[in-house]
């Protein structure tokens, strides 16, 4: 797992049957010294979250158990939104820092 911060949705119109009736989100991983990592990823949405908030997302299997199905066709999945993240050092990163 890993927190990052949605930048984007992600719209497809034509899909295999397994990923219909699910969202996607374009989230981009945070590193956890107050930035993010370049690399985007594209996340199935099973909870609703939304662009500039800060999410927890699975990956493998344990994003395909989110719906029950260790069949799915994804590798990621947002199981979470973050209200903030306090690090060891007692700073607190908000999703606006992100």
């Amino acid at each position: 797992m890993y927190v990052g911060k949605v930048v984007g949705n992600v719209w497809a119109t034509k899909k295999k049957d397994k990923l219909e009736g699910l969202r996607f989100l374009l989230v981009k991983p945070f590193n956890g010294k107050g930035d993010s990592t370049s690399d985007l990823v594209v996340a199935a949405d099973v909870i609703g979250a939304g662009i500039g908030e800060a999410v927890i997302v699975a990956v493998g299997r344990a994003a395909r158990l989110t719906l029950g199905d260790n069949d799915a066709l994804y590798q990621s999945a947002v199981v979470g939104i973050v209200d903030n993240i306090e690090m060891e050092d007692g700073t607190v990163v908000t999703p606006e820092m992100m």
